[in-house]
């Protein structure tokens, strides 16, 4: 008895926080309509604060920021409803724009076929929707199979063994590609530099020589850390430490 009622407490409460975070998404949705950006974001920031964020929510972040041309917070917030949500077409769209933003100028290096299909096709999806493919086959090949077991006609047995077999090639296909996704999204760190010009260090102490200077708005791969150091590596290759204050993680 005990059980079930802290069981309604707590779905009773998610509920309850469920319609606040509603109310407030409405309440800023109106307050960027009407230009007020900065009450916007406040409202936008304490819903993902009770962790009920989303691509959308993030997206309108990236916007409201855009608006008040705050460079790096705005391309942090898309960047985020693009690692939600790979297929936010808006979005990605709108990142193209607050890139024109940014001061450095960085030159990618040539990628090989197989990091332009990962990133075109593998990365287009979450591990999530991979995964979720990978079930919808398995279950398709479960079903296609048993129909293939009970069927008398012999061209209706063909049909259903080839695609059965098909949906056991998707079914692996899209495993293998939950997987890689899975496997890229942890390994891959990514961060916004915030602060308005960074000096990156070739050793991670304040002391050592300056290797090069990145800006605000600028997106980093994040290889290693210490103490309060991150090791990054940019677009063009170049590597460095940068102080963990001058950026934040995406």
């Amino acid at each position: 008895m005990k059980k079930l009622i802290f069981s309604i407490l707590i779905l009773s409460s998610l509920f309850l926080k469920a319609q606040t975070a509603e109310r407030d998404f409405s309440m800023a949705n109106k307050w960027y309509k009407n230009g007020n950006y900065s009450k916007a974001i406040e409202l936008y920031l304490g819903i993902e604060k009770q962790g009920l964020a989303s691509d959308d929510l993030y997206f309108n972040l990236g916007n409201c920021y855009y608006k008040l041309n705050k460079v790096a917070p705005t391309i942090f917030y898309y960047e985020k409803a693009l690692k939600m949500n790979p297929m936010h077409e808006d979005a990605a769209f709108n990142l193209t724009f607050a890139k024109r933003m940014t001061i450095d100028v960085i030159e990618e290096l040539p990628k090989t076929f197989l990091q332009r299909f990962s990133e075109n096709v593998i990365q287009k999806l979450t591990y999530d929707s991979w995964a979720l493919f990978a079930v919808i086959a398995s279950f398709s090949a479960t079903i296609l199979f048993l129909l293939y077991h009970f069927s008398f006609s012999s061209k209706k047995k063909l049909f259903y063994f080839n695609t059965s077999i098909f949906a056991v090639f998707v079914l692996v296909i899209c495993v293998v590609f939950a997987f890689q996704n899975y496997t890229t999204v942890k390994n891959n760190r990514t961060a916004i530099v915030f602060k308005t010009a960074s000096e990156i260090k070739n050793a991670p102490s304040s002391n050592s020589d300056t290797a090069f200077k990145l800006h605000e708005g600028t997106k980093v791969r994040v290889l290693d850390q210490l103490d309060n150091w991150r090791k990054i590596k940019i677009a063009d290759g170049k590597v460095g430490w940068i102080n963990e204050g001058d950026l934040k993680e995406i």
